[in-house]
């Protein structure tokens, strides 16, 4: 097979219906063999219809599921933050078996991937956050990550893009994209408003974080900078971080490949001493 395949199942749990999204590469027996990677995307919408995903699906099976309210889905009545989704999530995880999961979480994802793994990383195997927003770095005066709802768009274009002809044109979308567009940033805004994009809370509970992980950061992001990432990356003990050249507040657009690479070698070298362990 060249090209990887993807397919999308709805699944119910506790009254939600999750729309799931997977993608792989290979033959049905090859993907026994690979590591699963939870993909739990940003306040963008789902990203593995990108080409980072076509090289990361060749030595991992992807599993992304759409965030309640993003891409054209509804956000359940008695949802209002971040909470609620992070335990859809875990349900998810039991409902799906998954286990020795890889979960990487972008933006907001990455708050969701870390909220998670304090509360549960049993079946986490590593996690990779990244430009991850869910924490405050700075005092309480301080400005930690630029407010993207009282923001221009050509503010958010300056402070999201290395290179912001890379950006997508919305002059030239149709009007249903568009309103998918502004649709995904109410759902935004109900689970990170309030307190802006982090959890007080969630510093004081980093510590029960035993996997590995890996923060990957565009070094030109001026949304979420890379000061901010390295002192997220210190709230986690053993975490490494890697910044990434020529990338703003989304690597895997601008630098698909650096990007890819960077994954694929933390990844695999962890399931490389994986198998040395059961050995």
């Amino acid at each position: 097979m060249s090209g990887s395949e993807s397919r999308v199942e709805k699944i119910r749990l506790q009254g939600i219906e999750l729309e799931v999204r997977y993608r792989d590469c290979g033959s049905a027996q090859e993907s026994t063999h690979k590591p699963t990677m939870l993909v739990l995307h940003g306040g963008g919408g789902p990203i593995t219809g990108l080409p980072f995903a076509e090289a990361l699906a060749r030595s991992h099976t992807l599993i992304e599921p759409v965030h309640p309210g993003f891409a054209g889905s509804s956000i359940p009545h008695h949802f209002d933050g971040m909470e609620d989704l992070v335990y859809c999530y875990l349900d998810l995880l039991d409902a799906l078996d998954l286990h020795d999961v890889i979960v990487l979480g972008t933006s907001m994802g990455g708050w969701l991937a870390a909220e998670i793994a304090v509360r549960n990383s049993q079946r986490i195997r590593q996690l990779v956050l990244v430009n991850a927003v869910g924490v405050k770095v700075g005092g309480r005066d301080d400005r930690d990550i630029v407010d993207v709802f009282a923001s221009s768009s050509a503010r958010l274009l300056e402070c999201m893009w290395h290179d912001s002809a890379k950006a997508p044109d919305l002059t030239q979308m149709e009007e249903q994209q568009l309103q998918i567009i502004a649709a995904n940033r109410t759902a935004l805004s109900l689970y990170t408003w309030d307190p802006y994009m982090h959890n007080p809370k969630l510093p004081g509970r980093l510590h029960r974080i035993q996997c590995p992980t890996l923060f990957l950061w565009g070094e030109s992001d001026r949304l979420v900078s890379v000061d901010y990432g390295r002192a997220y990356c210190r709230m986690i003990a053993g975490a490494t971080f890697q910044a990434i050249p020529a990338a703003g507040h989304m690597p895997y657009i601008e630098q698909p490949e650096l990007f890819s690479q960077a994954v694929q070698a933390f990844t695999l070298a962890g399931q490389a001493s994986a198998c040395r362990a059961e050995v």
